[in-house]
């Protein structure tokens, strides 16, 4: 039996590639994407504030554990069962608080000519197009410190039908277009 080889296709000089058909869907299904920055430093503080509750959640966590425990009739059925309802609780606490605080931090945004798209935590996106019609408010700016090594803002996004939308990005990824009285 013979192994295969690989095929090399010649192509003149002068002629360019021809387009594949991925490459053809592309262009018609509307601009490409200008970059891709990511959230770095929005990313980085809601892990730091998620590890600050964590560490918080667990130090409560143990202190009611070990009042339980000695308090009378700890040690029983009772309080074994209550204290499996109660690691429970917790438990549900722990990962609804850390989901809670990653969910309006998006992963980046990808800029484009005549808008931007937030690629957000959990894999959806939200489209901002066109430009014109978007209105991004600056609600509150957290400086670099303990939480980010780069300054935060928590912007408020509205476009005409979409309602509005916040999300705490790092300073800088979104176009500018907001007023001075946004510029606390």
């Amino acid at each position: 039996m013979s192994e295969p080889r690989p095929v090399r296709i010649a192509r003149t000089s002068g002629s360019p590639p021809a387009k594949t058909s991925e490459a053809r869907d592309r262009s018609a299904a509307g601009p490409a994407p200008v970059d891709f920055r990511p959230n770095r430093a929005g990313t980085q503080r809601a892990y730091r504030i998620s590890l600050v509750y964590l560490v918080i959640l667990i130090a409560l966590y143990l202190a009611f554990a070990l009042s339980s425990r000695d308090s009378p009739g700890g040690t029983g059925a009772a309080a074994t069962t209550n204290l499996g309802l109660f690691t429970l609780a917790a438990a549900v606490l722990a990962v609804g608080g850390v989901a809670f605080t990653f969910t309006p931090v998006p992963r980046g945004i990808l800029r484009e000519a005549d808008g931007f798209v937030l690629v957000g935590r959990w894999g959806n996106r939200s489209e901002w197009r066109p430009l014109s019609q978007v209105t991004i408010h600056r609600v509150r700016h957290y400086p670099a410190g303990f939480l980010a090594s780069a300054p935060v803002d928590s912007v408020e996004l509205t476009r005409e039908g979409r309602g509005r939308r916040s999300y705490f990005l790092e300073t800088g990824l979104l176009p500018d277009r907001g007023t001075d009285a946004d510029r606390r």
